[in-house]
């Protein structure tokens, strides 16, 4: 997927799991090697809505020479979450592979977006129309209705009916 980004002239933000290892590893490991030096900028962002406090911390580094390759791979990121809801506090740590090098504010803009995609359409398109469990393979039909289903949760969201989208 990298490639055919990068060969189209575009670049990602790809986020990066440990199921990818040597590069996950490296990852690990130039963010704690920054951590180190004590010198490494960061931008932080703090919400607080719905019961809920988060504060997140972006970092962005250049890729350390001895990584393995990946395609067009210039920089890591970083985005550190800390979430307190009723009165439990949890920590994450998110890591990305970045084909141009962002500042730290911008990084955390382009993976906050993703993530309101990802929640705003996929995961609503899952739960209430059960999309990933559809059976449809046939022809035209799975991108038809693929279409159907987002105009019925355009069409639902702009309901005046407070009641969640489930219940609509």
């Amino acid at each position: 997927m990298a490639e055919a980004v990068r060969a189209r002239g575009g670049h990602y933000a790809l986020g990066l799991k440990a199921n990818h290892g040597p590069l996950f590893a490296c990852v690990e490991k130039a963010f704690a090697d920054a951590d180190a030096t004590g010198a490494l900028s960061f931008q932080e962002q703090s919400e607080s809505g719905h019961g809920r406090r988060e504060r997140r911390r972006a970092s962005v580094i250049a890729v350390p020479s001895a990584a393995p390759a990946f395609p067009g791979l210039v920089a890591f990121g970083r985005i550190e979450s800390e979430r307190t809801a009723n009165a439990r506090t949890g920590a994450k740590v998110h890591y990305a592979a970045l084909s141009k090098v962002l500042n730290p504010g911008r990084f955390l803009r382009i993976m906050r977006t993703h993530w309101s995609v990802e929640n705003q359409l996929h995961w609503p398109l899952d739960v209430v129309f059960h999309e990933d469990g559809a059976r449809t393979r046939k022809n035209y039909a799975p991108q038809n209705l693929a279409v159907l289903r987002r105009i019925a949760l355009d069409i639902l969201r702009t309901h005046p009916d407070n009641k969640s989208i489930a219940l609509k």
